[in-house]
């Protein structure tokens, strides 16, 4: 991965603490180039099959230039910027578990876009004694403007709390060039570089009539038809290729049990992908959405023999008559327990 620093480098003077590494910023030299075939790929992996997101006919009846990615889809780009992050910055971990997700579409991505991503440790806090570490993503297109902004909350683990041959067994499986749980922490050898002054462009989407459903013909409380999704192995390695998760713990059963999880357990942004999905089908328009944030609370085992399953309901939380918009509660559940701890996404609607 190549990355240039945006500021003249200062060698952190404060202790070894990952508190002390708040701030570390870059950005990508390379662009990402949004793919036709990729949003399928992605949309498949998600099984997010609105029409927008396959038949160019139907994503320019809604006003875009080419296919719509998924709302997750920027978890793609997102998965290899931050690589030097977790290999080189947020270090001495054995692995780590994703709690929260916050996506911002300041404007829908689609096909032809030309992605710069930034990375940024934006937070480093502690709660009863772990430290819950967020990254900042933001994405900017060939006009210079931030199309998309994630937050990813990670908490670390060490080998403390799980088995000590899980580290052994990791870099065993781990893909070759992947060294996501690194140990080096020689504080001579960091170097922090921080996000540089000026002037930041936030895209305006605003201008585009969304293409949901009547803000007229919704209320409060109203429910969305429940739905539910079914997961395999398969369906946990072929996501992993397409997003570029190597996260054993996903594929690996041994190593999953050795992280103290009862079996091989999907992707945090799988069964997020599953429920944006989930609200684009109900809403008509997936470009409409303005955020989407999920707490997630418990995993979502995959059986080898049976596979996983998780349903999907959701209601409408609040609707604002002057900008036309709402927002919708999302509940997910896998074996009667809930997934998400609180989820909600902004709409707007026509």
């Amino acid at each position: 991965m190549t990355q240039t620093p945006t500021s003249a480098p200062t060698v952190s003077d404060d202790a070894p603490g990952l508190e002390s590494r708040v701030g570390h910023y870059y950005r990508l030299d390379d662009s990402y180039h949004v793919g036709r075939e990729k949003i399928r790929e992605y949309a498949r992996a998600v099984q997010d099959y609105h029409p927008a997101h396959w038949e160019p006919e139907a994503a320019a009846a809604l006003g875009f230039s080419g296919l719509v990615a998924p709302l997750t889809f920027t978890s793609i780009p997102a998965m290899a910027a931050n690589r030097d992050l977790f290999e080189s910055v947020i270090v001495g971990y054995d692995t780590y578990v994703q709690t929260e997700q916050v996506f911002e579409q300041h404007r829908p991505i689609v096909a032809g876009d030309q992605l710069v991503t930034d990375v940024e440790l934006s937070s480093v806090r502690k709660v009863a004694g772990r430290e819950l570490v967020t990254v900042t993503n933001t994405m900017t297109d060939a006009a210079g403007e931030r199309v998309h902004t994630m937050h990813t909350t990670v908490v670390g683990v060490t080998s403390d709390e799980v088995d000590p041959e899980l580290g052994p067994a990791v870099r065993k499986v781990m893909m070759h060039d992947v060294n996501i749980f690194s140990h080096d922490e020689a504080a001579d050898l960091y170097v922090k570089t921080v996000r540089p002054e000026g002037e930041i462009r936030i895209a305006d989407d605003a201008g585009r009539p969304s293409g949901a459903r009547s803000f007229d013909e919704l209320s409060v409380g109203d429910e969305l038809p429940l739905h539910n999704a079914r997961l395999s192995r398969g369906d946990l390695v072929n996501y992993g290729g397409v997003a570029g998760d190597a996260n054993p713990i996903h594929w690996d059963e041994s190593v999953a049990k050795l992280a103290g999880l009862p079996d091989v357990i999907a992707h945090g942004m799988l069964t997020m992908g599953l429920g944006a999905a989930f609200v684009a089908s109900w809403s008509g328009d997936p470009g409409a959405v303005t955020r989407y944030s999920v707490r997630l609370s418990q995993t979502v085992p995959v059986s080898a023999a049976d596979g996983g399953h998780i349903e999907f309901s959701g209601r409408i939380k609040s609707l604002d008559p002057e900008t036309r918009s709402g927002v919708v509660i999302i509940v997910a559940k896998s074996g009667g327990r809930k997934v998400f701890g609180l989820a909600t996404m902004n709409i707007r609607f026509s």
